[in-house]
């Protein structure tokens, strides 16, 4: 096991990491000839990776944090692959598959070639149980049932290269949740670790089926992840076959941008996660090359919790929407990586439908409502009604790019309004505990990436996130239409539906498209992402610097 040499690497990569930053502008413009090799790929050599948050587990169905995705996608194989440009499903572990009418039962056929990485055999046995555990979760173990998958009722082993999986109503999304890193392919050992034993730490005990395996750890510092000589499994679509190009990929966790970014130009770092929209410009410009890569779901926007007695009012929350300007947001704030949003999903997410005309910038209708709504300007500019008044809070959101500036310009909009927004640190003591309340989180920043209609229900229904903190019956309704719909353009129809709702019933401010957005150096090359931009190193090879 590399200890020797993770802790080698660690030590030297600290060193150079706090000099890398102030060697960037030294290094801005210098790599830019870098970028042009090409040839064939060659094989080996240890990448390295500069991650902005420590994972906080490896458990697939809570693998959604993107440092969680990210790992959890190069460590596991799936029953298919989805094709991040066209979406279209794809065989992976599984050769092909059969799906009833109604979507109630579906059967794979798998390859019989199929390893986990300690050499057991990855057959049908295996895949039930992974899926019976994702569908139905384990109390016992604390392992929670995976959003990505709905109406999951049972599985059987047909033979050893075949297996069946049965549901208690139509389930449309199933073959595109096979595919999600949600439902990686670990072995039956793994999966009878209790929750808390997928955590930091835990790494190199996973055992799974990808290219890649986690053979070193510094919790919550580096991550060495290893090629597995013996993987011949990738997706025919893929640009090769066989083990992995890199020898291994060192993640080093480096939340401070200026960091990121400096190592990255300095040749500290080849490829680089989360690089900031003020910054794309100065990477771009020297040679590297900018990756943003879409997550196609639920658009980065601010949720209005209307159990909130302040949000309870429609006229209110319709104030609200109105009285943001998304483009203003983006225009100041982000780039062109950033589309504002014309919906509550993504133009590229699967049921898209567009709701621009119901979203529209109309700070003159908002204070009109708010009037009607018997909201007064107050001495300070800010509304009053009966003695109370209309301050509201928001906490800034750590996953969701400079959430903070968003978040503040957002304030702002909403102070020419005469509505007060009180923007918290994400670090605040009580944050964990307030952002599940909705008096104390009256407004919650997120987002959510899948490349399935089922995302919405994933974002809003109340027993999967339920951002909104929700009790409203007629929306569970409805997204528990999208997710039972077995007919695509009924299924289209549901998803519309939903959208629809959310703009009548003003629930949500969608902002714009969120991106990952990566940077990688010149001699990078084959760096791709997955159908949500997770980062993907099976075809990525190092070139000579």
């Amino acid at each position: 096991m590399p200890t020797t040499r993770l802790r080698r690497t660690v030590i030297a990569g600290a060193a150079a990491l706090a000099a890398a930053a102030m060697l960037a502008s030294c290094a801005s413009g210098q790599a830019s000839s870098a970028g042009s090799a090409s040839g064939d790929p060659v094989e080996g050599g240890t990448l390295t990776y500069l991650e902005h948050q420590a994972y906080t587990t490896l458990y697939p169905p809570q693998a959604g944090f993107y440092p969680n995705g990210g790992l959890v996608n190069n460590l596991t194989a799936r029953l298919t692959w989805q094709d991040p440009e066209t979406l279209e499903i794809q065989p992976w572990v599984a050769t092909d598959w059969t799906v009833n009418a109604d979507a109630t039962e579906y059967t794979f056929d798998l390859r019989d070639d199929v390893t986990f990485s300690d050499g057991s055999a990855l057959d049908a046995a295996a895949v039930a149980k992974n899926f019976d555990t994702y569908g139905l979760g384990n109390t016992d173990l604390g392992l929670t049932i995976s959003e990505a998958i709905n109406n999951y009722a049972s599985s059987e082993v047909v033979d050893a290269d075949t297996v069946t999986f049965r549901f208690s109503a139509p389930a449309p999304g199933f073959l595109q949740a096979t595919s999600t890193i949600n439902s990686g392919l670990v072995s039956p050992a793994t999966l009878d670790r209790k929750l808390e034993d997928w955590g930091a730490g835990n790494a190199a005990e996973i055992v799974g089926s990808g290219p890649f395996v986690a053979a070193d750890e510094e919790i919550g510092t580096t991550l060495l992840l290893e090629a597995r000589e013996d993987y011949d499994w990738a997706p025919e679509s893929f640009e090769h076959q066989g083990r992995a190009y890199l020898d291994a990929i060192e993640v080093i966790v480096t939340p401070e941008d200026s960091v990121r970014i400096g190592s990255l130009l300095a040749g500290q770092a080849d490829v680089i996660r989360y690089v900031q929209a003020f910054d794309e410009a100065q990477v771009s410009g020297a040679g590297f090359e900018i990756v943003a890569a879409p997550t196609r779901g639920v658009n980065n926007s601010i949720g209005l919790r209307f159990t909130n007695p302040l949000l309870s009012d429609l006229r209110v929350r319709q104030a609200l929407v109105h009285g943001v300007d998304a483009q203003e947001v983006v225009d100041t704030i982000f780039t062109e990586n950033y589309p504002v949003a014309t919906s509550q999903l993504a133009s590229t997410a699967q049921g898209y439908t567009d709701e621009s005309e119901g979203l529209a910038y109309d700070p003159e209708l908002s204070e009109e409502l708010l009037d009607e709504a018997g909201w007064v300007v107050g001495a300070d500019g800010i509304r009053e009604r009966d003695g109370e008044r209309l301050s509201l809070t928001v906490y800034e959101a750590k996953p969701q790019p400079l959430s903070k500036q968003t978040l503040e310009l957002v304030s702002q909009q909403l102070k020419e309004i005469g509505v007060e927004l009180n923007v918290k640190a994400a670090d605040s003591g009580s944050y964990a505990e307030d952002i599940l309340d909705p008096l104390k989180t009256p407004l919650y920043h997120s987002m959510v990436g899948r490349a399935d209609h089922d995302v919405i229900k994933s974002q809003y229904f109340t027993k999967n996130r339920n951002t909104l903190l929700s009790n409203d019956a007629e929306l569970d309704a409805l997204l528990s239409a999208v997710a039972s719909e077995a007919d695509p353009a009924a299924r289209d129809a549901a998803s519309a539906a939903v959208q629809d709702y959310l703009t009548e019933q003003a629930y949500v401010i969608p902002l714009f498209e969120e991106p990952q957005v990566y940077g990688a150096a010149p001699y990078v090359h084959g760096f791709t992402t997955e159908a949500v931009a997770r980062p993907q190193f099976y075809d990525t090879w190092l070139d000579e610097r």
